[in-house]
């Protein structure tokens, strides 16, 4: 595991220092995931290579522009890359409903409502209740960053901004919220995949 981590961060400043091949490695290694994380979102294999190509466009600019600084965490960096696109790809397409600020949010909120079938809705309700009962459990100071984060979509910096914290406690807050999200998920086992 360990191995797999450093290796990653070596190829990509072997791509950055002009290793072109390295950037190939690196897709190569992680396509199957990116791409079986993207096609759970949209169902829809031509979709899913359009999100998969812009995901490594964008990676490869913001790489180029010298602006990666996740310490060797390239596959996590490269999901959220690809999720935040699949959310646009809704956007655009006018199938997600807009976030707004009164609370209401829905874990599901980047699946089209259509593409449900009665048992998949009678589950997804189930697990978005037990989601929303999850994160009302979390400390006050952990919810309000997780809740502007993933359903506001906020930035860390306007979450900084509107708490009156810097960007690392917001930051630091966020992860503590998803680590203790995982620990009752697990001593719940609830399954939040279907």
């Amino acid at each position: 595991m360990k191995r797999k981590l450093i290796d990653d961060a070596v190829l990509v400043k072997n791509y950055i220092n002009g290793d072109e091949n390295a950037l190939s490695i690196l897709i190569n290694r992680h396509q199957q995931k990116i791409y079986s994380f993207i096609y759970s979102k949209v169902f829809d294999r031509d979709i899913t290579e359009d999100v998969f190509q812009d995901t490594f466009i964008k990676v490869i600019k913001t790489l180029k522009r010298g602006k990666y600084n996740e310490e060797g965490k390239f596959l996590p960096w490269v999901m959220r890359i690809a999720h935040n696109l699949v959310i646009d790809h809704f956007r655009r397409n006018s199938r997600m409903p807009k976030f707004d600020n009164s609370g209401e949010f829905s874990i599901f909120s980047v699946l089209s409502d259509s593409s449900l079938n009665a048992e998949k809705s009678i589950i997804k309700d189930q697990v978005e209740s037990d989601v929303r009962r999850i994160i009302e459990e979390l400390p006050e100071d952990q919810k309000q960053v997780l809740l502007m984060r993933m359903y506001q979509d906020m930035s860390f910096k306007e979450i900084s901004e509107r708490t009156g914290v810097s960007i690392n406690t917001a930051l630091g807050r966020m992860r503590y919220a998803l680590i203790n999200l995982r620990k009752v998920i697990d001593q719940h086992n609830i399954i939040l995949t279907n």
